[in-house]
């Protein structure tokens, strides 16, 4: 069954978790892109342009739908393209 509309508590919800990933998830890309600078090692620069990926994703995937008035399903779509996109460059950087 498809919903055509989203609560507003809902809404807000995804907004506020949305933007806890973003925050977490830069965190994170941060750390790992410093790690990176320390080391030198390409799998660790590799792992954080993964996480970016999927940083970006939320953000596209949230920002899609509350600012651009599309429906929820095409922001979902968006934003799990950029989390697959970014889980396999993550694969490929720890597969090495």
């Amino acid at each position: 069954m498809v919903h055509a509309s989203v609560d507003i508590e809902v809404q807000f919800a995804i907004a506020v978790v949305k933007t806890l990933i973003l925050v977490l998830g830069g965190i994170v890309t941060y750390l790992a892109y410093s790690a990176y600078q320390r080391t030198g090692d390409e799998t660790l620069f590799q792992l954080s342009v993964g996480l970016a990926l999927v940083g970006v994703g939320v953000l596209l995937g949230g920002f899609t739908f509350e600012l651009l008035d599309v429906s929820l399903g095409v922001g979902v779509l968006i934003e799990s393209l950029f989390v697959l996109a970014g889980l396999s460059v993550i694969a490929y950087s720890l597969k090495k």
